[in-house]
């Protein structure tokens, strides 16, 4: 099964109608809105609730003053760091101070939502505005501050370096400096968050549905600020409608606030983010400026650099510095650079905080490097193809160590790949050595076109660890639950296939669980394109213990030697003789011998139902009853995936419309479990690079204020605009470090898509991008200031 290009088969309830989001639960439940801040900074004076009493229905409203307990102090880091020098987070309801648009202050909870939110617009909050840091500039100029207390706006500072890059930048024939940029964006999934916290009547247990990617973590959190011990928590995840990182914060201030209601109330409360909540509330992404400083030979090998980026990370630092951390460690691509240096500033804005976003830091990394190595071949004349050619890593030096630390706290290892022969591949797929033809043949016809690449390495796979639970029923059903969480990519068909493999049952036979407590008492969740990594060799091992035990306990009953069998078509059988075998559901039986037999099955393990043994005890061995098995995979560090992308776009020479002819990649995520989901995988990722190269931004005045919070205004990419056709290569080199030599694959088409972009405006314009995301107005004003001798011609006409 691994390999095959299985359907899914979790989409058939999705598709007609029939999946449970998180607000299609809860309809006995009250409903929660908030009163928001709608300042990007103020004191807060006063809030008068009185005028919300009179509303009919209104059940309960709080604000900070009413919590109780840890629920009032600040919400933790989640995520520290020793370069997190200055933490600074939030609380559930503000107190005293609002620092973001969108800052929960009050929560109200009545009969239903139309109620909430009348009773939450009587409320009259009154502010002192204060004036708010917006944007890198601000932040580094540090004329105004964010938090008192940190006077230079910087929340920690991330160094890495290998090489002495002073000496390499010295020798170096050819040095170049000079600066990018890249805007602030959302995930904007389909569905919002939202939270839906039930009390048990009787027990005190708590059972929280939220649609978040990480349901053990929420349930750590959530019993640690209501002081609760774990065990009285439950949380569970219902079907997601898109995550992309943004649900993957633990905890949202609304996951505290709902179950307190709720535990408040000893009733049901529901809370579902609307749309402009989620603009304004939900964490953002990418926002850095980097200033790179690159030496390097006549031949366009690189000697060394150095890289300075500073980062809006918004008001608090709830996230720890992890998207910092990841740029950082991210700034080395599959290149054999001796001598590298980047340092990653970290800074407080009035703005919601940062959280990761499809990529996490990676592609603002891949940015840097790869305008590098398109700077360093203009600067030369050189093919940028045989720029970065010369510069790889060769095969034969994997596994390569890079001298950076990873978010894990370890030393970035290369574990396996051939970048050669991607770059080989890449060029070949994209037709890149006849490129000219291409451009001649378009500039014949009035046309301009141009071509770009971009390369990058990431890592996948992240720890701690992931468990899997598995049994194998009477029935012959085989059921399994693990940690990680599901928003759609296809972790019910990729984990069936993994048991499939190791079982040899039928797909239709098994039975997937994913983001539940109560089935799985530890896991860690979905992020960081881990979930086929973690989970699926979580599962694999599972599935071994359960294959050797039905092989132990199938000897006995057919009295062969346990080498002689083995496991297949959901049955241990006679090597070369397929009909001498045990159904797996016969051994599961076997393995929990009962007094009492209630079906077919059942007798056959009941007293008389075969010969005894006097001297042998019914389970001998001292496992536990039952076929089943809990499976854990911990890597001592991650996989390391790669890829390469090229993209071929067409400029309008009167609108400076960016229409993308071709999109090509070519993708290595080590050994694949289901084409068909990995190619999936790489469709949505494309298109939320081209949404970040070409149309989102979040559109902030200097007030703070969110100037384009709706669909209306803000830009993402329709079907009309994503390519038509995604040509894709896959290649597999299996990664060393987990026994199904697997590597992620959930963030492969969004990291290299804006370098990759960028390059092939560049290419085509003859004209320096940057900055992204770039919109036809921005190209064209890049248009008017070369007319003007504004601007630093790039030679054009190379592949």
């Amino acid at each position: 099964m691994l390999g095959s290009a299985s359907p899914r088969v979790e989409d058939l309830p999705l598709v007609t109608g029939q999946g449970r989001f998180l607000d299609d639960l809860g309809n006995d439940a009250l409903a929660v809105a908030f009163v928001r801040s709608p300042h990007a900074h103020a004191r807060i004076l006063a809030i008068d609730v009185d005028a919300a009493l009179d509303v009919d229905g209104l059940a309960a409203v709080y604000t900070w003053e009413d919590l109780p307990g840890r629920a009032a102090q600040p919400i933790p880091v989640s995520l520290p760091h020793p370069g997190l020098t200055a933490p600074r987070t939030g609380f559930a309801l503000a107190r005293d101070e609002v620092n973001h648009l969108g800052e929960p202050v009050v929560m109200v909870v009545a009969r239903d939502r139309y109620l909430a939110e009348d009773a939450a617009a009587r409320i009259e909050v009154t502010y002192e505005p204060l004036p708010p840091v917006v944007g890198v500039d601000a932040a580094r100029a540090a004329a105004r501050t964010v938090h008192p207390d940190v006077p230079d706006n910087v929340a920690g500072v991330i160094h890495q370096q290998c090489g002495d890059v002073e000496e390499a930048l010295a020798r170096a024939p050819h040095v170049l400096e000079f600066d990018l940029t890249v805007e602030r964006s959302l995930a904007a999934p389909l569905e919002g968050r939202g939270v839906l916290a039930r009390p048990g009547p009787e027990d005190g247990r708590l059972v929280v549905h939220t649609s978040t990617q990480v349901a053990h973590a929420v349930r750590a959190v959530v019993a640690h600020l209501l002081e609760l011990p774990q065990t009285a928590v439950d949380v569970v995840t219902p079907d997601v409608g898109g995550g992309f990182g943004l649900k993957g914060v633990r905890p949202w201030p609304e996951e505290v606030l709902v179950p307190l209601a709720a535990r408040l109330l000893g009733r049901p409360v529901k809370w579902v983010e609307d749309r402009r909540e989620n603009f304004i509330a939900s964490a953002q992404e990418r926002a850095q400026q980097q200033h790179v400083r690159v030496g390097f030979d006549d031949t366009g090998r690189v000697l060394g650099y150095e890289i300075d980026i500073w980062h809006d990370i918004g008001a608090y630092s709830q996230y720890g510095l992890v998207v910092s951390q990841n740029t950082s460690s991210h700034l080395l691509g599959p290149y054999a650079v001796p001598a590298k240096r980047a340092t990653v500033t970290a800074l407080y804005t009035n703005l919601v905080m940062v959280a990761p976003y499809r990529g996490a830091g990676r592609p603002e990394a891949t940015f840097a490097v790869e305008r590098m190595m398109d700077r360093v071949a203009d600067h030369l004349g050189l093919d940028r193809a045989a720029v970065r050619e010369v510069n790889l890593i060769p095969a034969d030096r994997l596994p390569y160590r890079h001298g950076f630390r990873g978010q894990d706290g370890r030393e970035v290892v290369y574990d396996s790949g051939d970048y050669a022969r991607a770059l080989r591949t890449l060029k070949e797929l994209v037709g890149w050595d006849d490129f000219g033809c291409v451009r001649d043949r378009a500039r014949a016809e009035g046309r301009t076109v141009g071509i770009g690449m971009a390369a990058y390495v990431e890592n996948t796979g992240l720890g701690p660890y992931e468990t899997a639970s598995l049994q194998v029923h009477p029935s012959g059903r085989v059921t399994v639950a693990t940690g990680i969480t599901s928003q759609g990519q296809g972790h019910r068909t990729a984990l069936a296939q993994v048991v499939a493999a190791e079982l040899g049952v039928d797909l239709a036979d098994i039975e997937v669980t994913t983001g539940d407590t109560r089935a799985v008492r530890f896991g860690v969740g979905t992020y960081a394109s881990r979930g086929a990594v973690l989970a699926g060799n979580a599962v694999a091992h599972a599935a071994r213990q359960v294959r050797d035990k039905a092989i132990r306990v199938a000897a006995e009953a057919l009295e062969v030697d346990p080498v002689d069998l083995e496991v297949a078509d959901g049955a241990v059988r006679v090597k070369g003789s397929p009909g001498t075998a045990v159904p797996l559901a016969t051994v599961a039986v076997l393995t929990n011998p009962l007094r009492s037999a209630f079906d077919g099955e059942a007798r056959r393990a009941a007293p008389f139902a075969h010969p005894l043994d006097e001297d042998v005890a019914p389970i001998a061995d001292g496992s536990p009853p039952g076929l089943e098995a809990v499976g854990v995979h911990s890597p001592v560090r991650p996989t390391f995936a790669y890829g390469m992308h090229a993209v071929v776009v067409e400029t309008d020479p009167a609108t400076a419309e960016i229409r993308i002819l071709r999109y090509c990649v070519v993708h290595d995520c080590g050994r694949v479990i289901n084409p068909l989901i990995v190619e999936g995988q790489i469709h949505g990722g494309v298109a939320q690079g081209v949404g970040g190269a070409l149309y989102e931004r979040m559109a902030y005045d200097a007030d703070g204020q969110l100037l384009n919070a709706s669909f209306m205004d803000f830009l993402m990419p329709y079907a009309s605009e994503v390519p038509a056709e995604i040509e894709i290569d896959h290649l597999e080199s299996p990664s060393p470090l987990n026994p199904l030599g697997l590597k992620g694959a959930g963030e492969a088409g969004v990291i290299p898509s804006a370098a990759a972009i960028a390059a092939a405006i560049e290419d085509a314009e003859g004209l320096r991008i940057d900055a992204m995301p770039l919109s036809p107005t921005e190209l064209f004003g890049l248009r008017q200031r070369r007319a003007a001798g504004e601007t630093e011609p790039v030679r054009r006409g190379r592949a």
